[in-house]
């Protein structure tokens, strides 16, 4: 049975940082295409950023430059730094997890292995 457990996000300034983690089990975060997504209220799911299985990383336009994502192969874990913060970042967050070795260019919002979401607010 797989399970991505989150932690970290909440509130911040616009400007600040925040960070997401999931600890992933029954699957090996090196294994192929995890990433991150994340919903707004009113708004549809959309991608923000992926790692594949060689490490190639991509980022929705909206993100690159502010946020990073950090695959660690030892602790099985998947981080999400988010520097830059702005108030249109608010929503839930969600990491995901797939068996394809490679991730598409642009980030996706759906995998095979979903987490159960966690909020993140930037007030401004």
């Amino acid at each position: 049975e797989v399970w991505l457990v989150q932690s970290g996000g909440g509130s911040g300034q616009a400007g600040g940082s925040l960070s997401v983690s999931c600890a992933l089990s029954g699957i090996i975060v090196a294994s192929g295409c995890m990433g991150w997504f994340r919903q707004a209220p009113g708004k549809e799911r959309e991608g923000v950023a992926s790692i594949d299985f060689y490490n190639q990383k991509n980022y929705a336009r909206f993100v690159e430059g502010r946020f990073s994502i950090v695959k660690d192969n030892a602790e099985n874990t998947l981080t999400l730094v988010m520097n830059s913060l702005k108030p249109e970042d608010s929503g839930l967050y969600f990491c995901g997890a797939s068996h394809h070795w490679d991730c598409p260019s642009v980030p996706k919002y759906d995998y095979t292995y979903e987490s159960q979401g966690i909020q993140v607010t930037v007030s401004s």
